[in-house]
């Protein structure tokens, strides 16, 4: 017997939420668990972000090099070639 790769959930919806999900099921040819499961993902990714203990860090420092954030990388490797002499 093959192993369910989703599981089962039951929801309760406003008649709007659920006749906008049958208009858009049939618009889009998909069903209305793909959507519900493509909203979840969207919501989980942004809750993800704005979660992210990294974001704390954005904006804490500061330097004089005007392109550090697009050329991080270059800058990296310059040092790192400096170090190594």
């Amino acid at each position: 017997m093959a192993m369910l790769t989703k599981h089962p959930i039951q929801i309760y919806l406003d008649k709007e939420q659920d006749d906008a999900l049958r208009r858009l099921s049939e618009e889009r040819q998909v069903s209305i668990a793909a959507l519900i499961r493509e909203s979840v993902d969207l919501m989980l990714s942004k809750l993800s972000a704005e979660n992210d203990p990294a974001w704390d860090i954005i904006g804490i420092g500061s330097s004089a090099i005007a392109d550090l954030g697009e050329a991080h990388d270059q800058y990296i490797v310059e040092t790192l070639e400096e170090e190594t002499k």
